[in-house]
């Protein structure tokens, strides 16, 4: 609601920046100490964040541009230089660079995605309150006793009560957090945190746009976030599901072997060691051949 927190000279600073940043340092600490109870390497989260960021903001400033296209057409340089963003777009940009990432460094994909998919949703919680702050991402007018005026300079409309669903979506973001932290308790096999992010997100998500009011594009009668929470929400709903059966599970080693190069097949099997067992197999029974042979010609 008042973006500019604190001015020093020239310097100002804006609760939107602030709360993405707070939102950034709390997701890391959150998947650090995680992954120290988890035993797994902590040293490529950061990693992970700083690629997923990068990923993250350009994917959403894309979907953004895709989404109001006509209007960057007639002042692309604004659109560049200002605000602008489609969370969806970041996660999906950002989640496919962080896989290309762990292709690269030969990672358990699944296994950092469960881990770090709570610190995701934290991140959003605390970043939403920036947009609170600033005045994007309002909501439709009400006369309910939860709306919010906004003042005059920030994004949202001034002097009309709002739906404060920025604070609606930063409360949903961390119950989801509290919700997957708690169900990693339950939910050992890989895969199942992450897909239960996807539903639980894509589901608040949906319903949140309903009391939104800024642009945000259209798909038929739906926002354009509510046409890909449908998408999203399927797919969650089906790869939750998947990684719960058997064939699953097999199918996740298989995924695994072939990002970290451990040779799994489709059974969960290391062929690697399979293979290896059997060349020097090989090998000492050709060495045994090779030694009868020797003793035989000594007879004759």
């Amino acid at each position: 609601m008042h973006n500019d927190i604190l001015t020093i000279g020239k310097l100002t600073v804006h609760g939107y920046g602030l709360m993405i940043a707070i939102g950034i340092l709390a997701a890391v600490a959150v998947a650090m100490l995680r992954a120290k109870k988890r035993e797994m390497d902590q040293e490529p989260i950061l990693d992970i964040v700083l690629i997923a960021m990068i990923g993250g903001f350009l994917g959403s400033k894309i979907l953004y541009i895709i989404v109001e296209w006509k209007s960057f057409i007639k002042d692309p340089i604004k659109f560049l230089g200002g605000g602008g963003f489609v969370v969806y777009g970041g996660i999906i940009l950002g989640l496919t660079v962080a896989f290309l990432y762990f292709k690269w460094k030969k990672l358990d994909f699944f296994a950092y995605m469960d881990l770090c998919m709570p610190s995701v949703s934290i991140a959003q919680g605390i970043g939403r309150i920036g947009c609170f702050l600033a005045g994007c991402c309002y909501g439709a007018p009400t006369d309910s006793a939860l709306g919010v005026v906004f003042p005059s300079g920030s994004l949202a409309p001034a002097g009309v009560k709002l739906w404060p669903t920025q604070l609606f979506m930063s409360v949903g973001n961390l119950i989801i957090a509290g919700l997957l932290i708690l169900a990693s308790q339950k939910l050992k096999k890989k895969g199942q945190i992450a897909a239960l992010y996807m539903i639980l997100y894509s589901a608040g998500r949906f319903g949140i746009e309903f009391f939104r009011a800024d642009s945000r594009g259209n798909v038929g009668a739906l926002s354009t976030s509510q046409f890909i929470s449908i998408f999203i929400f399927i797919i969650g709903a089906a790869l939750l599901y998947f990684v719960s059966t058997k064939k699953g599970e097999e199918v996740v080693a298989a995924f695994e072997g072939a990002v970290t190069g451990t040779g799994k097949s489709a059974g969960g099997k290391d062929t690697t060691k399979t293979s290896a067992k059997k060349d020097g197999k090989d090998t000492k029974t050709k060495t045994e051949k090779e030694k009868s042979d020797k003793a035989e010609e000594g007879e004759s």
